[in-house]
C-alpha cells in the first residue's frame, strides 16, 4: 500500500503541514497538528485517482 502525500494548512496555526493519506478509500479521522499539536478533523475523499482533503478544527467540524 502506498500513501498520498498532501499538504494542507492547519485550521489552528495557520502552518502548512503534511499528511499522508490512504488512497484506497474514504475516511474521516483526527490528526494532531505536527506543528501546534491541536486536533485536526481530516476528512478524504477518493474518487479514482482524484483524491479531495478536507480540514477543520475538531471541535466545529464541517
Amino acid at each position: 500500500m502506498f500513501l498520498h502525500e498532501e499538504q494542507i494548512t492547519c485550521p489552528f496555526c495557520w502552518e502548512i503541514i503534511t499528511l499522508l493519506v490512504d488512497p484506497s478509500e474514504s475516511q474521516t479521522y483526527t490528526e494532531d497538528c505536527s506543528v501546534c499539536c491541536q486536533p485536526i478533523l481530516v476528512n478524504t475523499d477518493i474518487q479514482g485517482d482524484h483524491i479531495t482533503v478536507r480540514v477543520a478544527q475538531e471541535d466545529l467540524g464541517f
